[in-house]
């Protein structure tokens, strides 16, 4: 139905940003520089908005340290979980480990340097 608000509308491209984390600190640094001018407006002392806009700063870089680190870390998440498993030591092929009888060795009733099958 044309009227409801579930349409998008006709400039809405659907497009996330390529890089959320930067509208964030974008967003954010703008809260840094409005809050302060905002407290100013208000009334409050201007060491009181210095102040405040240096908290709000020192978080915003905090925030924004820990969201790269969680990009990275889901990136390398990511990256590990497109490898194939290769097994439960990281060994692929065969090997003297990996089962079955092998020519030359004795058996659970055998006496050492005897051969089975003589």
């Amino acid at each position: 139905m044309p009227g409801t608000r579930d349409h998008h509308r006709a400039d809405d491209t659907g497009a996330d940003s390529p890089d959320p984390v930067s509208d964030v600190v974008r967003w954010a640094a703008f809260s840094c520089v409005l809050v302060p001018v905002v407290l100013l407006m208000c009334g409050q002392s201007f060491g009181g908005a210095a102040g405040t806009a240096a908290g709000l700063v020192a978080l915003t870089c905090a925030c924004r340290a820990l969201l790269r680190q969680s990009e990275r870390t889901a990136a390398r998440l990511s990256a590990e979980q497109s490898v194939p498993h290769r097994g439960r030591h990281g060994r692929t092929g065969g090997g003297a480990h990996r089962g079955g009888r092998h020519q030359g060795t004795s058996g659970p009733g055998d006496t050492p340097g005897s051969t089975s099958g003589e």
